[in-house]
């Protein structure tokens, strides 16, 4: 089995979405203190389960990039665009509901879309 990396634009740039994704899952798997404190979140003073909830997230989306790089099949890069579509609509739904205009929220809403409309872009042949 042989790593391999994409020539074809659209699935390069799928490709680096999952590259992305998985730093960034793996930045929040080893260091949960810096990624909640990035994210302007304190756990509750005596209580770690914060870290384990971050660490457990960051783990997901390591593992989900992980297989899509080793993979390199378009629904598994479906994959990833659905679950950043899904996140990005999350935070448009509390920037409408909790009013949690900011522009820290507004830039993480930029990244999720880039990072979804790359992946679904190649996997439904736009890009």
């Amino acid at each position: 089995m042989e790593f391999y990396i994409p020539t074809e634009t659209g699935e390069l740039l799928a490709f680096l979405a999952a590259i992305v994704t998985g730093l960034f899952g793996l930045f929040v798997l080893f260091a949960p203190g810096m990624a909640l404190k990035f994210a302007g979140l304190q756990p509750k003073e005596g209580s770690r389960e914060a870290y384990a909830f971050a660490r457990s997230a960051g783990g997901f989306h390591a593992g989900l990039a992980i297989v899509a790089l080793m993979m390199a099949q378009s629904w598994i890069y479906m994959a990833i665009g659905g679950g950043f579509a899904l996140a990005a609509f999350g935070r448009i739904l509390s920037l409408m509901s909790d009013r949690s205009f900011s522009l820290k929220n507004l830039l993480a809403l930029l990244v999720q879309a880039v990072l979804a409309a790359l992946p679904l872009g190649y996997a439904f042949g736009f890009i």
